[in-house]
């Protein structure tokens, strides 16, 4: 079979069956969650691939349900209202305030942020999810300020030992 006659295979096995492109979209939001989720684990960060994943998907699957239930009118973007809604409230739960300040906002951030590219990708649109969740990584990835990310690990040890913060006041 060549390229061109299984590509028309493609095509008219999603003209047949729309749930079976519903499952690629699926499919392509948790591999782009994957990817950021991945990262975030492998830096300790308390929501890690399966956090990401899960929401990724599962943001994905409801813009699905909203979209073939719904079609693409009101009910359907009330839908993706809740999902911003919902996923705010998960945000919400990572965040964390110590003696040093706040920490858990990326990570939140992050999966507010992951979420909408779920939905862009189950809404079928690929190039801005698929866009969305790379330039997502990117920021988590490269874009820090080591000098602060000491200082604010530094005061997170001595708020958590209190020898350490004897030592430091001398």
């Amino acid at each position: 079979m060549s390229a061109p006659q299984l590509l028309d295979e493609i095509t008219g096995l999603l003209a047949r069956y729309p749930e079976v492109e519903g499952l690629l979209r699926l499919a392509i939001a948790g591999l782009v969650a994957l990817m950021v989720g991945f990262d975030r684990e492998s830096k300790n960060k308390p929501a890690g691939v399966r956090t990401y994943v899960l929401v990724g998907m599962g943001s994905a699957l409801f813009t699905l349900v909203g979209i073939y239930a719904f079609g693409t009118g009101d009910p359907a973007s009330r839908v993706a209202a809740q999902i911003v809604t919902g996923i705010g409230f998960l945000g919400a739960g990572t965040i964390i305030q110590v003696k040093s300040g706040v920490v858990g906002l990326t990570t939140a951030a992050g999966i507010w942020a992951i979420a909408a590219v779920g939905m862009a990708v189950g809404s079928g649109l690929y190039i801005l999810g698929i866009g969305g969740g790379v330039l997502l990584f990117l920021v988590l990835r490269f874009l820090t300020f080591d000098a602060i990310d000491e200082d604010e690990a530094e005061q997170d040890r001595q708020a958590d030992d209190p020898d350490e913060k004897d030592a430091a006041s001398g």
